[in-house]
Parts: structure tokens; C-alpha cells; sequence
């Protein structure tokens, strides 16, 4: 017996097939073309539910911005069971303290799971909380970071020894001061930021050696051995488009044909992940251009954006799969991302002929900006996080169910 059975059509195998899946404390314990027993219906294409591995929730320290309460609803409203969480708060989490002072206050406001990040400065490798996530390492500055000056070769030993992810923000910090100027709008804030103070760091970070590197938020294709890392921003969105400075982020937008040849090289299958690097900022932070924060927010439109161009035949479904749902599981060790006996049971439902357009004003971050606002999108109709409910038909049905992916370990 099971403690619940669900019946739909899974992606299972990789094909969508009608199936019953048994599911006991929360796991993935049979899958038959039919259980005896009480069984919940889903309805419409069923896949795993998606993991963002690169989001900044803010929280502590901005939760006027956002907070991980608003952040993990907006994840599960997106398709997204579970994300990984930026380093870069107002308090930098650079020590096992900061680390553990940031987990006791997120864990009680999460709607789904969730990892943490620290950052690595180059000198604190001793004490960074051995929980970490993954590591983060700004290769110059950005939101609330001045960038690595320098690092030890013990140090990038200490990181390698932990075997957990280690993630770059690839722009060079000399490049970037080398570059510096007025930016009155999207094509000059791209020249202040140019492509080649990302060769740059991408070159250098390379040159440390993780065994575990992933370059974040490319916004064009280098042939590297570290995984990469692309977000629907730089894929859909260039420095021409009448976006102000809710198209503001680092590294910024790029030109239009350097977006196509991006977009390109992700659907060719070039990039291991999607993630949205949801970066949220309040509406006076946004006004006038020169002097606006840069960020975007994605966690809750980066499933459905890639999934309207599934159906419009634009994306090929595998990669979608792959970048969105299978890799970064996989890329955290998650018993997640893939429809199979020992997983857990992480669902979405997906009405394929449900697309609409992008509404920032529906959106449940914070502050709901959003530069994709008009552009087809589909949502879930339903989210299940470890065989519980949390979004059905499109409404929030459960509270703060979220566990921090150690705790989950010891679950299993």
C-alpha cells in the first residue's frame, strides 16, 4: 500500500505515458499502469517540477524587496519546487555564522526546498559553513559585492574538498573599473559592461581549477570544460527593446544579434542550465536609469517563457527538459528533476494549450516588474512538492512546507 497514489500522463522515460505512481513519505515507491486504491487525478502533461539554481531572494537584510516567503511562492507558481539561493544579502554570507543565521531565518518562511549559497572572498575558505550549498564567487562587482581581490591555491583546495558546485559571476573587477562611465540607457550600459571584461574573468576563472565551475548568466557562447549557465533574459531580451531600467542587470543585455546567436547556441544544446537569476528591486530603485539597481525578476516566468516556445515548436521539448528540470538537479545531487522509483515525488501539470500572456501585475514577487511582461508564457495548473499539493488549478492550497535540501538527506 501507499500512502497516496497519482494518476495522469507522466513524462516517464522519456515519453509521456498514462501511468499510476505510488508515493510514500513523499518518494517515488512504484510506478504501474495501474495501482488498486484511492487515487488523486491530475490532469493534462505531467513532468517534474523545475529547480532554479540561481536566485536572490534578498532575504535577510532586503525583504522590502523580497523576502523567501514571497520568493518560494513565486518559485511554485512558476513551476519551480525548489531553488538555490545567492550569497550576496546586505550581511554577506561569507562565514558559517552569517550562514547559519540565514538558514534559521529562511527555513520558516518556505513554501518549497531550497539550498544556500556562500561566498568564497579568496581568503575565508576556513570559515565557510561546511552546510553550504554550493559557492559563489563574484569576479568583480555587482549588487551588494565588491569582487574577489585575491585567493590562495589552499583555498581553492579547501572549495574543491567540499565537492559542492561553485558558481561565477564572470566579470572581471579591473575590466569593469577599465570601462566605467555614464550610462543613460541599455546599449551605453552594456558598453560599460562590455563582453570582454566576461572573457576576461571566464578566462580566470577557469585558470583556478574547480572541479565543480559553473559560469552564470553567459551572455554569449565560449567553449569552456565548465558548465554553463544561461538565464531567458540574455536569451530573449537585447538592449534595443523599449525596456528602461527594468532591463538593467549584470552582465547586461547584449546586442540583438548577439541574443539571437545565444538563443541559438541554447536551443543547439550548447547550455547545461537554465536559471532565472531573479533579482528584485523596489519601484524607486527602478526610476530613472542613470542611477537604478540592476536585476531582474524570472524565478516565476523562467518554465513558463521556455515552455510557450516548447509549444510554438521554437524550443525543442529535451532541451527545455534538460536545462530547466533535469540538469540542475542533477547538478546538486537532488533526488529530483526525473519521474523514477527513489525520487521525490515533484510534479507540475501543464495545460499545453493554456498560453497567455505575461501579466507583471498577476505575479506574486514583491515587487512584480517584470521586462517579459506581454510575452507568451504557460503556467502550471498544479505543483506538487514531495506528493503534497501546494498549487491547485492555478490557487495556493498549502503553507510553508519547504525544507533546506540537507535536511532533506537525512529523509531519505
Amino acid at each position: 500500500m501507499h500512502d497516496q497514489v497519482f494518476s495522469g500522463r507522466f513524462l516517464y522515460n522519456g515519453s509521456f505515458q498514462e501511468l499510476d505512481i505510488g508515493v510514500e513519505n513523499g518518494m517515488i515507491t512504484e510506478i504501474k499502469k495501474h495501482m488498486e486504491g484511492k487515487r488523486k487525478i491530475l490532469d493534462h502533461a505531467v513532468m517534474p517540477a523545475g529547480t532554479d539554481t540561481h536566485v536572490h531572494f534578498r532575504d535577510p537584510g532586503e525583504t522590502d524587496k523580497e523576502d523567501f516567503a514571497t520568493g518560494t511562492i513565486s518559485a511554485i507558481y512558476g513551476g519551480t519546487s525548489t531553488i538555490f539561493d545567492m550569497p550576496n544579502n546586505r550581511i554577506k554570507i561569507d562565514n558559517y555564522s552569517s550562514y547559519k543565521d540565514k538558514l534559521e531565518i529562511v527555513r520558516r518562511k518556505a513554501f518549497c526546498d531550497f539550498g544556500l549559497y556562500s561566498n568564497f572572498t579568496g581568503n575565508n575558505a576556513p570559515i565557510i559553513s561546511k552546510e553550504s550549498s554550493g559557492i559563489k564567487i563574484y569576479m568583480g562587482e555587482t549588487t551588494n559585492s565588491e569582487g574577489m581581490q585575491s585567493f590562495s591555491e589552499s583555498g581553492i583546495e579547501a572549495i574543491n574538498a567540499m565537492n559542492i558546485p561553485v558558481f561565477f559571476h564572470a566579470e572581471d573587477g579591473t575590466c569593469l573599473k577599465n570601462h566605467n562611465g555614464t550610462a543613460r540607457n541599455l546599449k551605453e550600459y552594456s558598453t560599460t559592461r562590455p563582453e570582454e571584461c566576461e572573457d576576461i574573468a571566464i578566462n580566470n576563472a577557469v585558470n583556478m581549477h574547480f572541479r565543480k565551475g559553473v559560469i552564470t548568466h553567459m551572455t554569449h557562447y565560449v567553449n569552456i570544460p565548465y558548465m554553463r549557465e544561461v538565464t531567458p533574459h540574455h536569451m530573449l531580451l537585447n538592449y534595443d527593446m523599449p525596456l528602461g531600467s527594468y532591463g538593467k542587470v549584470n552582465p547586461p543585455l547584449r546586442s540583438p544579434e548577439t541574443q539571437r546567436q545565444l538563443f541559438q547556441n541554447f536551443k543547439s544544446g550548447n547550455f547545461a542550465v537554465v536559471s532565472s537569476d531573479h533579482a528584485p528591486h523596489i519601484t524607486k530603485d527602478k526610476e530613472e536609469f542613470e542611477f537604478a539597481k540592476s536585476g531582474i525578476i524570472g524565478v516565476e516566468t523562467r518554465i513558463p517563457l521556455i515552455l510557450a516556445l516548447v509549444q510554438k515548436k521554437i524550443v525543442p521539448f529535451d532541451i527545455f527538459y534538460k536545462t530547466c528540470i533535469l540538469n540542475p538537479a542533477k547538478l546538486f545531487n537532488l533526488r529530483k528533476g526525473e519521474i523514477k522509483v527513489g525520487n521525490y515525488a515533484d510534479f507540475i501539470s501543464i495545460d499545453f494549450s493554456s498560453m497567455e500572456k505575461v501579466n507583471d501585475y498577476r505575479l506574486h514577487s514583491k515587487n512584480p516588474g517584470s521586462p517579459f511582461n506581454g510575452f507568451d508564457a504557460i503556467f502550471p495548473d498544479d505543483v506538487i512538492i514531495r506528493g503534497e499539493p501546494v498549487i491547485e488549478k492555478r490557487e495556493l492550497i498549502n503553507d510553508r512546507i519547504g525544507k533546506y535540501v540537507k535536511d532533506l538527506e537525512h529523509l531519505q
